[in-house]
């Protein structure tokens, strides 16, 4: 099993940062991806970022050039970072981590974190 923890969200004014992390620990060879997601009132969850394990980054368009998703695969510690800059109402949400991993077995699952509401006030 592997569990994904978040570091707690925050209320920010809008212009303002905030960074997320999330942490992976368990029965883990390998992490191939990891990403955020985010799921604002009424709306459906949405991509938000993903990072693989070369460090390639993917990124939403609504997110560009604003947010930054980077790894520590350092002493294992399997820990995703989301930097949140010029952050504006449309960015609340609750925001969730996820990893694909491989396991020592050679199977591979996706995980979730358990989400953090990041709210932006105008």
């Amino acid at each position: 099993q592997v569990q994904l923890v978040e570091s707690e969200g925050d209320l920010v004014q809008a212009g303002g940062s905030l960074r997320l992390s999330c942490a992976a620990s368990g029965n883990i060879f390998s992490i191939n991806e990891m990403g955020w997601y985010r799921q604002a009132p009424g709306k459906q969850r949405e991509f938000v970022a993903t990072i693989n394990s070369g460090g390639s980054t993917n990124y939403a368009d609504s997110v560009k050039g604003r947010f930054t998703i980077s790894r520590d695969n350092a002493r294992a510690k399997n820990t995703a970072y989301l930097q949140m800059n010029s952050l504006n109402p449309d960015d609340t949400a609750v925001y969730s981590c996820n990893a694909l991993v491989t396991h020592i077995s050679g199977s591979r699952s996706i995980y979730w974190g358990q989400g953090t509401q990041v709210t932006v006030s105008s």
